[in-house]
């Protein structure tokens, strides 16, 4: 099986790690790959050379897209796939027509039809996603479910001392982008509420300066870390005490995955992608979005109550071992692989 993985998406962000952690666990089950992408992530392209996974560069310039049309398929046509997908909008806008019978759109969000009318099959990351989909127009026969995945197992903990945290302090890790559709305002708010609890906040964005002025009015410089864009998540998941997820708007949000495969007890907020699998009480806590008092309670209740901790960290493992480990992602990836390489035929260049 020859797949090739076409990605436009930004240097770092939530969206190109599930795409980076896709492509790496099909290279674990046997797949044959080639990825064409930006240049500007040296880790992610450095991943896939250490996989063995040939990789093609593009600017994916939507205002001067003949340069990269060319590129991709040239790649095309040296490579020769039996499938080929388009991680989110903007990589599908560059999809070739003549391939349409083995192209597929993946939605990250809630995407435009139209920036995939030359893909015949489409993957949505959740229920909703895939609701979105169909009520486009796109038959059940050709749209699918594929979640994503997490594996952390046997990280090692992040030292707490690096980033001038005491060992026996409660830390809440929020992974998130420095955006306000992440509601970390929210966070720092409840956090001025919780006086023994430490914050570490892993993701870069345009908020950065306004939440770390809001830190400061707050008088939580001492507790609160912004570390920046990290690519050691399950070092810090094993490094905290609980996963705080305030977002108003997300249409997934892998950091739930995150939290229960690597055993930690998750808060998030009710926005669609959370309220769907998130089950209040079971496998984590769900609050309203914008609501600091419901979310310093919740953050209050884990930290200090270790049983309900513990009953929130067994149901989010059973969430995750029901439908978000590698073994499952890789099942229903290849399922869909080899429905689609049926029905196009070999590769004719």
């Amino acid at each position: 099986m020859r797949v090739m993985h076409v990605m436009a998406g930004a240097d770092e962000g939530g969206a190109e790690n599930i795409m980076l952690e896709s492509v790496l666990a099909l290279a674990e089950a046997g797949l044959t790959q080639h990825v064409v992408t930006r240049p500007g992530n040296t880790f992610r392209i450095g991943k896939f050379e250490d996989a063995g996974i040939g990789v093609t560069t593009a600017t994916f310039n939507t205002s001067w897209p003949f340069p990269s049309r060319r590129i991709i398929d040239a790649a095309i046509t040296e490579f020769k796939p039996d499938v080929i997908e388009y991680w989110m909008g903007r990589a599908g806008q560059f999809a070739p027509a003549a391939y349409r019978s083995r192209s597929i759109a993946w939605y990250g969000g809630y995407y435009k039809l139209s920036r995939f009318r030359n893909c015949e099959w489409h993957v949505g990351l959740t229920i909703d996603l895939l609701r979105h989909i169909r009520e486009q127009g796109v038959p059940e026969d050709r749209s699918v479910i594929i979640h994503t995945y997490a594996d952390f197992e046997g990280a090692a903990p992040a030292s707490r001392e690096r980033q001038s945290t005491p060992e026996t302090a409660p830390v809440a890790l929020a992974l998130a982008r420095l955006h306000e559709k992440k509601g970390l305002d929210t966070l720092l708010d409840a956090a001025a509420r919780l006086p023994d609890l430490f914050v570490w906040i892993a993701g870069e964005g345009p908020l950065e300066a306004e939440l770390k002025a809001q830190c400061t009015q707050l008088g939580l410089d001492h507790r609160v870390r912004f570390l920046g864009w990290r690519n050691d998540r399950g070092a810090l998941l094993a490094a905290c005490d609980v996963v705080a997820f305030p977002s108003r708007y997300e249409p997934f949000g892998t950091v739930t995955v995150d939290a229960w495969a690597a055993g930690r007890p998750l808060v998030a907020a009710d926005a669609v992608g959370p309220a769907a699998y998130v089950k209040d009480g079971v496998n984590g806590l769900l609050i309203a979005k914008n609501d600091v008092d419901a979310l310093a309670s919740a953050l209050g209740r884990v930290i200090y109550d270790k049983s309900l901790a513990a009953k929130l960290v067994e149901g989010g493992r059973a969430s995750y071992e029901a439908q978000f480990t590698k073994t499952v992602f890789q099942r229903d990836s290849l399922a869909l692989y080899e429905k689609i390489r049926a029905h196009a035929g070999p590769f004719v260049g």
